[in-house]
């Protein structure tokens, strides 16, 4: 990799002076500048990207000191060495020059062998030192970036993939101007027994991910298992150099001056070509976006476990609770389903449309609690028997109990035969006293009854059911539902009818399959 020459701003007002430091400099690989004034050098410094100053105390109209002081007030340029150059050797002259910020002293005349070890240990140090700040720096952005990708996490739209683009993005992605990145990121992952290899590239036209294909053994690319492997090497690091798989980069046209690699036994993240030399803290910094994103993965995987079990338990209550009612378990999914479209028609939020559709089916689990006689007779409930089957709902809230993650639960289970002119029960509740899962359950409750055929009443066609929830039979009224909930209806009725078809079509199948 050729390193760009190191740029030395030299400042005297002395034309011979000037000269003598060029020759000494220059025949050594150093890109010499010069200014003849402290306003012409702090006009340089300002402009061009210089390396280290060597900077002479007697000027003409600002002195030494003053320019010293002018460059260490600035932060961007606080970090360039200034070597004082002075016929003044007394310790005051050198205090005042430490208080002005000078970085060491050369003493008039000058050797060339001291100048050349003092500018050689200078700018070793400020790489040092720059190095350091651009970790310091790439720590808070990762970290910033991390609790982005954190705030962000959406379990249940977790792609890996996308997750690496956007990370990948972040390490290239710093524009044109940008050289201590990688230029190139090569990414290599085992799915399901299959090699997938990405390729990104930071001054392409698009930078975004394409596919390659590796033509090289996995023992190569890949660590063995429980043992990850961290690497870096530069041109000359001969002895940690990974040959093969600098031979097949090269056969896609990409040529390695330096390397950070960080491997599992199933995934490789390998960044090429920094405008640096590379070290261990970029290897570093590889295996932590490695280890976080597959820590999110697995994370993701688990949450979408659990959530799966969630729902699995939900509906599995759920069909418990039918089991002596008219109700199929399909009766469960459709209100669900019912549900979810109306919440999102109010513009609920995701979580609440969600939660709605699977928790809505628990809202008659309450029914558990009661007599088969009375779920399934023929005629009129006596008295007794519909004070008995009003207690579902109190039944249902007990039996979901106080857990958080069920509350929504417990309020339709509580709410969803409360009425919105008041009256309905266990309460009597009206208006906005009843909770809105409880109003938009009400109506798919009442929906779904009128489509299904009971001991006491047929079943009804979509068109006969949205004339009777919206103008009202005298039996069900348009004042039971709230307003909003109702006009929701009207604009999304069609939706609620095709959920029903596909209901009745899966139901005729699983017929059709049992021998029925």
């Amino acid at each position: 990799m050729n390193q760009p020459a190191i740029r030395v701003l030299c400042v005297d007002d002395e034309p011979l002076n000037l000269s003598l430091l060029e020759a000494m400099l220059s025949p050594r690989g150093y890109e010499v500048l010069k200014a003849q004034n402290g306003v012409e050098a702090l006009e340089k410094i300002r402009t061009e990207s210089i390396d280290i100053c060597l900077l002479d105390v007697m000027l003409p109209e600002m002195d030494g000191f003053e320019v010293c002081r002018c460059i260490k007030a600035d932060t961007t340029q606080d970090t360039v060495p200034v070597i004082m150059i002075t016929a003044l050797a007394d310790i005051a002259h050198r205090i005042k020059g430490i208080e002005a910020g000078a970085d060491d002293f050369i003493t008039k005349p000058f050797n060339a062998s001291e100048v050349l070890a003092r500018i050689k240990m200078l700018v070793h140090v400020n790489i040092l030192n720059n190095r350091l700040h651009a970790a310091y720096d790439n720590i808070v952005g990762l970290s910033m970036f991390a609790e982005q990708i954190i705030c962000s996490f959406d379990p249940f739209n977790f792609v890996l993939l996308q997750k690496i683009d956007s990370i990948v993005q972040h390490l290239i992605g710093k524009g044109a101007g940008f050289t201590n990145g990688p230029q190139v990121v090569v990414i290599g992952m085992v799915d399901q027994a299959e090699y997938q290899w990405f390729r990104y590239d930071a001054f392409a036209l698009d930078s975004r991910r394409s596919s390659m294909t590796m033509n090289i053994d996995d023992t190569f690319v890949f660590a063995p298992v429980k043992s990850p492997l961290m690497t870096f090497h530069n041109e000359a690091d001969v002895k940690m150099a990974a040959p093969e798989l600098v031979a097949e980069l090269t056969a896609h046209g990409i040529t390695v001056t330096n390397m950070a690699r960080y491997a599992t036994e199933s995934f490789c993240l390998t960044a090429l070509n920094y405008g640096r030399e590379v070290t261990s803290y970029d290897a570093s910094v590889l295996r932590s976006v490695v280890i976080q994103s597959l820590f999110l993965r697995s994370l993701a995987a688990q949450i979408k476990d659990t959530a799966s079990a969630f729902e699995y338990t939900v509906f599995a209550l759920a069909r418990a609770s039918e089991a002596n009612d008219e109700d199929t378990g399909d009766h469960i999914l459709r209100v669900g389903n019912y549900c979810g479209l109306l919440a999102q028609q109010l513009n609920m939020p995701d979580t609440f449309t969600q939660d709605i559709r699977i928790q809505a089916a628990l809202h008659d689990v309450g029914k558990i609690h009661l007599a088969a006689a009375i779920l399934k007779k023929a005629g009129k409930l006596t008295d007794s028997e519909w004070v008995e089957m009003k207690r579902h709902t109190l039944h249902g809230s007990t039996i979901i109990g106080g857990h958080q993650r069920m509350s929504m639960a417990d309020r339709i289970a509580l709410s969803h035969h409360e009425r919105y002119d008041g009256s309905g029960y266990p309460f009597g509740l009206t208006g906005h006293q009843i909770p809105i899962e409880g109003r938009i359950m009400n109506l798919a409750d009442q929906y779904d009854a009128l489509r299904n055929a009971r001991c006491y009443k047929p079943a009804f066609d979509h068109d006969t059911t949205c004339r009777i929830i919206i103008e009202g039979d005298g039996r069900t009224l348009p004042e039971h539902f709230d307003p909003k909930v109702l006009a929701a209806f009207k604009n999304i009725h069609e939706k609620f009818a095709a959920v029903f078809e596909a209901s009745n079509q899966t139901e005729k199948v699983k017929t059709t399959v049992n021998g029925g």
